[in-house]
């Protein structure tokens, strides 16, 4: 997200760091890179724990700098316990003076390096700077924080969109039972006719629309997560653990219902045509990216390629992504551990199209803990049923209207 800074002083332009960021810095090198006089990116990085690694930090950030288009200046931003008064000094300027030097070298504009110590702040290019710091008050104070376009920083810092809520312990077994439900196969009659379990059938009718993944994302978003229950955080939970479902839940939550229909009819498209050629999805969608880059001609898949790295020009809904998370969070927090890792991918991708890469790695990390192999090649074994697109986002309670009204001969 591209953000104008209007900060007068550099104590005005710390108060807005965490605005930009989206939560309080700890123990971390952030730098802010500009495009002119705008924000381009806010880049983030553990401080180093061991002197020597100072210099690999600071070719990492320039080079990762160096990759963003029209980026032509930073403000390097250390974070740390330490304190002016303890050292005696700026703490870590010796790692700022290296970011200074390799960003000049490599021929960027650097209007200033800072320091946010426990008991003060400082500029490392000031040399008015005092031993023991500015006053932290300064920053606190500035009106710069209290413009309506700072968002309130999460405090809970880098990861805190990836913290967890306490699991109700009814709700997740309810979850677990229901999970058990979806995971059910198919059985066969005596005349080798197949059919679904009572409880399954069950669980579907109550579902109605909302067993189609364009309607539940809807759906839950427009639902507060304390209020979602088992049946549908379940359902969730199930859809993510399937890669043609949860990549296509994946994008809707972050642009919109339109882009999610669409990835769900590919996913389903691609599957028919891999069985019909005897192929991985994987090797049938690199063949056909190949021939469609030979012919010159844009693919739906390439399309959706394109959003899903962020190569694309169209910009994710960041609320839709915060709702998203939220909800995500819910589910992840009542699942069966064996049942994470799909939603945690979600998330993580999420995460990361927030520009929030710890948080993201946090939730990345969780999956391969959990499985250590997931790749998300589940078979794919979701009733699909036909599209209700006159029924919105509160179409549970539609449908069974609609479903009474034929039982009455209405």
């Amino acid at each position: 997200m591209t953000t104008i800074i209007r900060a007068g002083a550099a104590h005005d332009f710390l108060a807005i760091v965490p605005a930009l960021t989206g939560y309080a810095p700890v123990r971390s090198l952030v730098c802010v890179a500009f495009h002119g006089n705008r924000s381009a990116g806010v880049l983030r990085f553990d401080l180093p724990r061991r002197a020597r690694d100072r210099e690999t930090l600071a070719s990492v950030v320039v080079g990762t700098v160096c990759r963003m288009p029209g980026v032509d200046a930073i403000v390097p931003v250390v974070y740390t316990e330490a304190a002016f008064a303890r050292r005696g000094a700026m703490p870590e300027r010796a790692l700022l003076e290296l970011v200074v030097a390799r960003a000049e070298a490599a021929g960027f504009l650097v209007r200033d390096a800072l320091c946010v110590a426990a008991d003060g702040w400082g500029s490392v290019l000031d040399p008015e700077t005092p031993a023991q710091g500015h006053p932290l008050d300064l920053i606190a104070s500035s009106p710069a924080a209290s413009t309506a376009a700072c968002r309130p920083a999460d405090p809970a810092g880098a990861v805190g969109l990836a913290m967890l809520p306490v699991p109700d312990p009814g709700l997740a077994d309810l979850v677990a039972r229901t999970l058990d439900v979806c995971d059910a196969e198919d059985r066969r009659d005596a005349f080798g006719r197949r059919r679904r379990p009572h409880e399954l059938e069950r669980l579907l009718e109550e579902l109605g629309a909302l067993v189609d993944p364009v309607e539940l994302v809807e759906a839950l978003l427009d639902e507060d997560p304390a209020d979602i229950g088992a049946d549908l955080l379940a359902w969730l939970v199930h859809l993510a653990g399937r890669p043609a479902f949860r990549d296509a839940m994946m994008l809707q939550f972050a642009f919109g219902p339109a882009i999610g229909a669409l990835a769900l009819d590919d996913a389903m498209e691609v599957n028919e045509r891999a069985a019909e050629h005897g192929e991985a999805v994987s090797e049938l969608v690199a063949r056909e990216s190949r021939e469609s880059g030979e012919r010159g001609a844009e693919t739906v898949a390439g399309l959706l390629s394109r959003l899903l790295l962020g190569e694309s020009s169209t910009r994710p809904d960041p609320d839709r992504i915060e709702r998203a998370i939220a909800v995500l969070r819910r589910a992840i927090a009542h699942a069966p551990e064996r049942h994470r890792p799909g939603p945690l991918c979600i998330a993580a991708w999420l995460a990361w199209a927030l520009g929030r890469g710890s948080a993201a790695g946090v939730f990345v990390d969780r999956a391969l803990e959990i499985e250590p192999a997931h790749d998300g090649r589940a078979p794919v074994r979701v009733p699909r049923q036909r599209r209700h697109p006159r029924v919105g986002v509160r179409g549970r309670c539609a449908g069974r209207r609609r479903r009474g009204a034929r039982r009455r001969g209405q």
